[in-house]
């Protein structure tokens, strides 16, 4: 336990932005997730929204600190990668 009271506050901080961290994660693994397995599907619309809806998070994600900028840039231009490449049947 910490002695001093700053580091008391700092240990209830990090708790919360880990907690916040781990939530925004998780949602973005569900959502790349979704958007993979949208893909299977010949559906172009709604992979196309789910592209959309994952670009948001991940640009939510960096804003907020959790991603960095080059990680999501990169899970983006892969994630477009994926939508355009032709299904294999």
């Amino acid at each position: 336990m910490p002695n001093i009271k700053s580091a008391e506050k700092r240990m209830r901080q990090s708790r919360v932005n880990r907690i916040r961290n781990v939530s925004t994660k998780n949602a973005l693994r569900t959502i790349r997730r979704k958007f993979d397995g949208s893909i299977s599907t010949a559906e172009k619309a709604a992979v196309e929204t789910l592209f959309r809806e994952y670009c948001s998070l991940l640009d939510k994600a960096v804003k907020r600190g959790v991603v960095k900028k080059n990680t999501a840039d990169r899970s983006k231009q892969r994630a477009a990668l994926r939508m355009k490449k032709p299904v294999a049947a």
